[in-house]
């Protein structure tokens, strides 16, 4: 019996019986039997899905971070912009954006489809350049002015607004995740996928398993995000879309995350042979192209060698691939990674001015990424415990990139 499981089924058996509820009772309102509720309350069964958190969280009319891990509920850090913050707790509180279907936007009956279909293009556009401020003050309002859009609109416009609601909640997802507020982006992968579901698209939803994978991959969460990966991979073969650049493209995607989980692993046969299988499909494109807003192609595998080789320690290969690299026809987000990742190496080999000069370069381009990165700050860490303390130029440095 998991410990977690544990302390999940004791909070939800607390708060049924502070509600006088049954089980059987509490079953029928989120749609479970009781004997799935006895389970659950005794740690024997675990709750894997968010959308099922998320209706226990409402029926119990309690936040649904007070259902997660410890460890992934992360408060606000002042290195996150506020919109962002706002964000996550709108998506984790109960009922925070289901309590908006039922009323009109009194502010925003104006807002018309064709508004709506650019406000989500414009969201990716925003997350492809880590604008993280500006992106989530947009979904705000995004996000709750699609939900009641879809739902009342006729039947030729909801299967276009579930795409876009979809896409928009991938966008979500991509930047919380990559601000540590996992819960939140869970919540946002999974939502994208069901909206994606409603669109009628089996690509759009292989689209939000990517983002999951990327999900739990950020909580360290390894075999979940290897086995959703795989699971995506699996499902895009069986399809009879063979010749689909986008398929490629998606598989593309989730064999480059299967290589980089495989690095973390340290088990580097399965990490190139899932790069190989990556290099393939990029060849058989010929080109770097955006499909369902994966950069897949061949530049990003190559990009993505440069990460592989670093988790398996190879610093000396991430420098020679990564230094060999044009970039520069992918988004900010993308040569920015890039750039850390350059860093990380050049401190690996104890190249300091490497790493500033790496850095430097990436908050030209990107300071909101920079800025906010796990990663950038353990490496300002990690130097200023080096002779690079005192160096004026990486004291500086520091300032501007740690709040």
């Amino acid at each position: 019996m998991n410990d977690e499981a544990r302390r999940v089924g004791a909070k939800i058996a607390a708060k049924r019986v502070e509600l006088e509820l049954s089980q059987k009772e509490f079953g029928k309102r989120i749609k479970r039997s009781e004997s799935w509720v006895s389970q659950v309350e005794r740690g024997v069964r675990k709750i894997d899905r968010m959308s099922v958190l998320e209706i226990v969280a409402e029926v119990l009319e309690i936040p649904i971070s007070e259902l997660q891990p410890a460890a992934i509920v992360e408060a606000a850090t002042s290195g996150k912009p506020q919109a962002v913050s706002d964000l996550a707790l709108a998506l984790t509180a109960s009922s925070a954006l289901r309590s908006t279907l039922g009323r009109p936007f009194e502010s925003d009956r104006d807002v018309g489809t064709a508004d709506l279909l650019d406000g989500a293009k414009r969201a990716w556009e925003l997350a492809h350049g880590s604008s993280y401020r500006e992106l989530g003050e947009k979904l705000l309002d995004l996000l709750p002015q699609l939900e009641i859009a879809a739902r009342v609109a006729t039947a030729d416009e909801q299967t276009s607004l579930f795409a876009a609601l979809a896409k928009a909640y991938h966008a979500a997802a991509a930047v919380l995740s990559k601000l540590g507020e996992t819960a939140a982006a869970w919540v946002a992968a999974d939502r994208a996928i069901s909206r994606a579901e409603r669109s009628g698209d089996p690509l759009l939803m292989a689209e939000g398993a990517f983002r999951l994978t990327i999900v739990f991959h950020s909580a360290r969460w390894l075999e979940l995000a290897r086995s959703t990966a795989e699971d995506a991979d699996e499902a895009l073969m069986a399809l009879d879309m063979a010749d689909n650049p986008s398929v490629h493209s998606l598989r593309g995607a989730l064999n480059l995350q299967l290589a980089v989980l495989a690095s973390r692993s340290d088990d580097a046969d399965r990490a190139y042979a899932h790069l190989d299988v990556a290099a393939r499909l990029a060849e058989q494109l010929g080109e770097d192209r955006n499909d369902y807003d994966t950069e897949f192609g061949p530049t990003n595998v190559r990009l993505h060698e440069v990460s592989i080789a670093l988790g398996l320690g190879d610093a000396g290969r991430a420098l020679r691939v990564g230094e060999a690299l044009d970039a520069s026809g992918l988004s900010a987000e993308r040569q920015v990674r890039l750039l850390i990742d350059l860093a990380r190496a050049h401190e690996q080999r104890r190249n300091v001015s490497g790493v500033m000069v790496a850095l430097a370069a990436a908050e030209e381009l990107a300071p909101e990424q920079v800025r906010s990165h796990p990663l950038v700050h353990k490496l300002l860490a990690d130097l200023s415990e080096t002779s690079a303390a005192n160096d004026p130029a990486f004291i500086d440095l520091k300032e501007r990139l740690v709040d």
